[in-house]
């Protein structure tokens, strides 16, 4: 029975890329610029999921990679001057933020990954993606550990499908703190406009943060239109946001729900729980795309006094994987 996808070296502009099609569905990653999962697309309804750079956009694209596609963040988001101790081992970060003098969103976002593999099967396109941290690597000096990054991708009638592992080879305890800065498009139909969008997100509570965007440990009282996040929904430009949440569950799943009034479509983004934290950045309200970022740890985490259970700080002792898969679909809204 001949199948219906493909999985081929190719470019996305001037970019190496591998391309992955099945169907109406269509996806890109980029092995040189960490691993980007760049474009997500379905052809036969016109639809641009993930926010892609144009081919003018890409020297900026490659510069900042943080904001198109599926960026990888290892470690996310911010920490305080840099510094924090784990497990009795000082760590060191370059201050990359000089607004807030905090490191920002780790290293293997613009790290060059290696492509493992790539195939089609009669259910599914999909590439394999990994990057090996050991003594030489330039990561290394920042994270002394040795371990891997594995990324798998696939395309099939169920979507897009992520598959993320952390092996830690080495022989010292790690911490495992990483994020997906998910850039969604919305709109991601032709023909819709921002104002057809609404959106759900399963939240809980909203973390306090100070003026360096770093978690007080304490948490805030949602308002009246935050509140309809978990509930009826609101527009993804309600507001400027670049708040930071606790995840909660819908029906036994952690995911945003983003939906086209117009066409009567909505996008699922299910992440999965051992994501105990989202941020959300819309790009101060843009109108063209926002974040719903699913973070397996708080922001800051090492330098926090909360319980490591609560706050999603993980340690992956010698020879352990922690691992999480995610999809991203259409369905009739």
């Amino acid at each position: 029975m001949a199948t219906i996808g493909k999985a081929f070296e190719g470019t996305f502009h001037d970019e190496s890329a591998v391309w992955l099609q099945w169907g109406q569905y269509e996806a890109a990653v980029l092995p040189n610029v960490g691993a980007n999962l760049i474009a997500f697309r379905d052809h036969e309804r016109h639809l641009t999921i993930l926010r892609e750079p144009t081919a003018a956009d890409m020297d900026s694209f490659r510069a900042n990679p943080g904001i198109h596609g599926i960026p990888v963040l290892f470690p996310p988001n911010r920490y305080e001057d840099g510094k924090f101790t784990f497990n009795g081992v000082n760590y060191q970060f370059p201050v990359n933020e000089e607004a807030t003098g905090n490191h920002l969103h780790g290293f293997f976002h613009t790290a060059r990954w290696n492509v493992d593999e790539f195939n089609v099967t009669a259910a599914e396109s999909y590439v394999v993606l990994s990057i090996r941290i050991n003594n030489g690597h330039e990561i290394h000096q920042y994270l002394p550990h040795e371990f891997t990054i594995k990324l798998r991708y696939s395309l099939s009638d169920l979507g897009l499908a992520q598959q993320v592992t952390v092996h830690n080879h080495g022989e010292t305890a790690m911490p495992c703190m990483i994020a997906f800065h998910t850039a969604i498009n919305a709109p991601f139909a032709e023909g819709s406009t921002a104002d057809d969008y609404t959106y759900t997100l399963t939240i809980k509570d909203r973390w306090e943060l100070n003026e360096r965007m770093l978690p007080t440990g304490k948490y805030q009282p949602l308002t009246d239109e935050e509140a309809k996040m978990s509930t009826t929904g609101l527009n993804p430009f309600w507001s400027e946001m670049d708040n930071h949440y606790t995840s909660s569950t819908k029906n036994g799943r952690n995911m945003m729900e983003l939906t086209d009034r117009r066409l009567g479509l909505k996008l699922i983004y299910d992440v999965g729980t051992a994501y105990k934290q989202w941020m959300i950045w819309n790009n101060g309200a843009s109108g063209e795309f926002f974040c719903p970022e699913p973070q397996l740890n708080l922001v800051n985490a090492p330098n926090s006094t909360l319980p490591a259970e609560e706050i999603g700080l993980v340690t992956l002792e010698p020879g352990q994987i922690w691992e999480e898969t995610s999809r991203l679909y259409i369905i009739k809204a």
